[in-house]
């Protein structure tokens, strides 16, 4: 059986690579990469089928450089998924957590831990580029003093020991997943959505023509978020995620308004609305 190669940044044990387990099952075989540029030309190369890359997250919010990502390169988003990411404090075997001084993790992590740092102020947070790889490090390490956060798949992979499961600073912490291809797949599922980018002449009233192309036509959207555009200060980008196929009578009729108004337009994907993943 041929699995679908799908890169994701970090090391295994990452929430990345978990994302891709719960969305492909048995078909995937997930390929770990350092930096998300790194998964992007991956499958721009074809070395990799798919990219699994987060977009958001509950309480951190967005990761701003994938939607950058998305659009320096040209691929299209055929599926998301969404995770119930619980982070937990673990290390070496043994270790008490009153020998701990330093907590390592990848910087969003430790963002959605902030209240169990306010707790522990003798315990000192320290980035590193990826869950999964601060429990790699201290599973192949003798450091005593240190402690991770990271997934339950983490600790059983590197060989650590949680200290103390759910840390995050509430329950409610999930993280939406992109899932990219290099070419558009026709999605499969009751609710559809469909991402763009687009951006709009520096004129007063602009952005609100924007949005009445899809008020007008009953249209709900789900999102949007503005990025800065390179090369023009105080200019921006807009990405904006909308229910419906980019194809439907409707949808088409209020892109193809958009794009008499907009400066730039892109078209990111239309796919099914992912599932919600509560336990992995």
């Amino acid at each position: 059986m041929n699995k679908y190669r799908t890169g994701f940044q970090g090391e295994l044990g990452a929430f990345s690579e978990m994302a891709v387990q719960a969305y492909f099952g048995d078909a995937a075989e997930p390929v770990p990469h350092g930096w998300f540029d790194d998964v992007f030309r991956a499958v721009d190369e074809g070395r990799c089928d798919y990219g699994m890359l987060p977009i958001e997250n509950t309480l951190a919010g967005s990761i701003h450089v994938n939607y950058d990502l998305m659009q320096e390169h040209d691929q299209q988003i055929v599926g998301e998924i969404v995770l119930r990411i619980v982070h937990n404090l673990m290390a070496k075997p043994g270790v008490r957590p009153e020998e701990l001084r330093r907590v390592q993790s990848h910087p969003k992590a430790l963002e959605q831990c902030v209240r169990f740092f306010r707790e522990h102020p003798s315990l000192k947070p320290e980035t590193v580029y990826d869950t999964g790889g601060a429990a790699k490090m201290l599973g192949e390490g003798e450091d005593r003093d240190i402690g991770v956060i990271a997934s339950t798949r983490a600790a059983e992979r590197y060989g650590l020991e949680i200290l103390e499961h759910g840390i995050e600073d509430n329950v409610q912490n999930y993280t939406r997943f992109l899932v990219l291809g290099r070419e558009p797949e026709p999605p499969v599922g009751e609710r559809l959505k469909t991402s763009i980018v687009f951006s709009m002449p520096h004129e007063p009233g602009t952005l609100f023509k924007a949005m009445s192309v899809f008020a007008l036509r009953d249209i709900s959207i789900n999102k949007i978020e503005s990025r800065p555009l390179v090369g023009s200060p105080w200019e921006y980008l807009f990405y904006l995620d909308f229910e419906g196929h980019a194809d439907s009578l409707l949808c088409k009729r209020a892109l193809n308004h958009l794009q008499e108004i907009a400066t730039n337009f892109k078209l990111l994907g239309s796919y099914a609305e992912g599932s919600i993943v509560d336990r992995v």
